[in-house]
């Protein structure tokens, strides 16, 4: 499913060097729940958006369903992304002024997908979310449960074969959030592919392998030991 070798990323400031990433190198396969670990800025948000083709790395390859996807330009990468890769942001990222139902259409509607197709899709989607109650709802109606169950119905309903989830429990309280990562472990149960940043060990306890994370290394890659 996915591959990174020897991945490595610096950012120049003011002719300083900062090396966030420093020779990353693991596989997921598909159908697997990843946690990844580590202080604040240890590298793996950076990671995250390396693996969610928001960022190239500065050296390494990354293949991505057997392409090589970490010198794509902008454009390529942009349309790569779009179809395979779905994302779960702490934020949620709802459009205040879109209802819940157009929040979820939105991806559809970028894919081209023809408006009774989108319709269908959105609703199936709500329905399994347990949200379709709440489809003509706006986004300030809803408590920060439901705005995140809707950020993730956005990110399932193109059907993409990876999701990326970042720190998404870190704007809801326990009961919340433990009922969206119950959510998550539902559907990666039922074969959805996810990789997910997170400080609390808690949230990395629902997933398969942790990979802890320090100074831009992985230090540990531990499976199924939480």
């Amino acid at each position: 499913m996915l591959k990174v070798t020897e991945i490595k990323k610096s950012f120049l400031t003011e002719e300083v060097e900062t090396i966030a990433l420093n020779g990353v190198s693991f596989e997921i396969k598909e159908g697997e729940f990843v946690a990844i670990m580590g202080p604040s800025g240890c590298g793996k948000s950076t990671l995250l958006n390396i693996l969610g083709l928001l960022d190239n790395p500065s050296s390494g390859s990354y293949e991505l369903l057997g392409k090589e996807v970490g010198t794509l330009k902008e454009k390529d990468r942009t349309m790569f992304r779009k179809g395979n890769i779905g994302f779960v942001f702490q934020s949620f990222n709802l459009i205040d002024e879109l209802s819940v139902e157009e929040n979820v259409e939105l991806p559809l509607i970028y894919m081209g997908v023809k408006s009774g197709e989108r319709k269908e899709r959105v609703r199936a989607m709500l329905e399994k979310m347990n949200m379709s109650h709440r489809r003509h709802h706006f986004p300030q109606q809803l408590s920060g449960g439901q705005q995140q169950r809707v950020a993730i119905a956005r990110a399932l309903v193109s059907n993409p074969k990876l999701i990326l989830a970042d720190e998404p429990t870190g704007n809801l309280d326990s009961r919340n959030g433990q009922d969206v990562m119950t959510l998550l472990k539902e559907l990666n149960d039922e074969g959805t592919t996810i990789i997910m940043v997170t400080h609390s060990q808690h949230d990395a306890s629902y997933a398969s392998r942790v990979i802890c994370m320090l100074d831009g290394k992985i230090v540990t890659d531990v499976e199924d030991k939480l």
